[in-house]
């Protein structure tokens, strides 16, 4: 099992590109492409169907940096163990390691400019206010950093005792409400989408408008980590669909889906894939999603865990501290939120994943045995 795993993204990248041999018994020309973000590089590998164009699958990962090596684990299990089963002659595949390589390699969500990048695929920025988000604004004390962290345990008194007030002021719901939408008026801020269309984001576009472009059906799975339950994965997809969650649990036969309304969530890749199949393409057919492994779990502690972890790396970032306590328990910590070196989890990513991919492909008719 753990060689699927990777300690840093250039063990990860140097893995990926190795699974091109893996990949061409089944797609002879199958090639590799690079495309440069920065100093850093976004790897795709694409194989093209011998006979006609039905179908591609593709799967990103890292699109959240650190969240990105449970995705490439999973990717290289999918090449030694299922690329077997998929219908190649008329299937294609498009694997893309890391959509925001300098996350992976810092081992942060955000890309180098504090963007979230699954907040940044805005369908109409120029109608976007910047202070789109009233909940984010009412509680920015909370999400933007404001001054070094001079002791580990009064910074987290701090942020609790203001969480616990937000919730019984603004209620839960309205504090999740903020964290889901994103934000574009404070760059230093949690959850950032940014205020212009970042390099990655541009990128994974045009592979959008291309593969829908070429293939008939394009199936997408974006790999992620934290949310949902603990060691099981849940399937999270747009209403831009246009299936609820049973009828996706009936064609699925997952656990977990959930579905989500594009207003609430701004800036989602996968909702803007649909976007572009609606606008461009209406032909075709696509279900694109993101699929989730669960950390700290569902429960409202954990969801409070979840902050406070986030607002503390965020603010440790920007700000620093003298503590080196803080330093260590808070990076500690947002390793288990989003890549835990646990045992059992690890294992749950590869069953889950596995069952994940089997489940899908088979609902969408390209897996090979029923």
């Amino acid at each position: 099992m753990s060689h699927y795993f990777s300690s840093s993204y250039e063990e990860s990248r140097e893995k990926f590109l190795a699974l091109l041999d893996r990949v061409k018994p089944y797609y002879p020309t199958a090639r590799v492409m690079s495309h440069s973000i920065g100093e850093d590089t976004i790897d795709l590998i694409i194989g093209e169907p011998a006979g006609s164009r039905e179908a591609v699958l593709l799967m990103t990962i890292g699109e959240h940096g650190i969240e990105g090596y449970a995705g490439a684990a999973v990717t290289h299990q999918f090449v030694e163990t299922q690329l077997k089963n998929l219908r190649h002659e008329s299937t294609g595949i498009c694997l893309i390691h890391a959509v925001n390589p300098w996350g992976m390699k810092h081992f942060r969500r955000v890309n180098e400019h504090n963007v979230d990048l699954n907040r940044n695929y805005v369908i109409d920025r120029e109608s976007l206010p910047r202070n789109v988000n009233k909940e984010y604004e009412v509680m920015r004390h909370l999400f933007v950093p404001d001054g070094v962290i001079d002791d580990y345990h009064e910074a987290r008194e701090h942020i609790y005792s203001f969480l616990g007030s937000g919730i019984k002021l603004d209620g839960f719901d309205a504090m999740t409400e903020a964290k889901g939408m994103g934000q574009y008026q404070f760059p230093k801020g949690v959850y950032y989408g940014g205020e212009s269309d970042e390099p990655s984001a541009i990128f994974l576009k045009e592979v959008q408008h291309d593969l829908l472009e070429r293939y008939d059906r394009v199936v997408h799975m974006d790999w992620h980590t934290a949310l949902g339950p603990t060691n099981e994965v849940t399937m999270v997809i747009s209403e831009r669909d246009g299936r609820d969650v049973d009828e996706l649990k009936q064609v699925y036969e997952l656990k977990n889906i959930q579905t989500y309304d594009p207003t609430d969530v701004l800036g989602d890749s996968t909702n803007h894939f649909y976007y572009v199949r609606d606008t461009h393409h209406p032909e075709k057919k696509l279900v694109s999603a993101l699929f989730e492994f669960g950390t700290f779990g569902t429960s409202t502690k954990a969801t409070i865990r979840e902050f406070l972890t986030i607002i503390l790396e965020n603010r440790l970032y920007f700000e620093g501290t003298k503590d080196p306590e803080a330093r260590n328990s808070i990076r500690k910590e947002f390793m288990a939120m989003f890549y835990p070196d646990d045992e059992s989890w690890r294992t749950s990513v590869l069953r889950e994943g596995a069952g994940a991919i089997e489940h899908v492909l088979k609902g969408e008719s390209l897996w090979r045995h029923s």
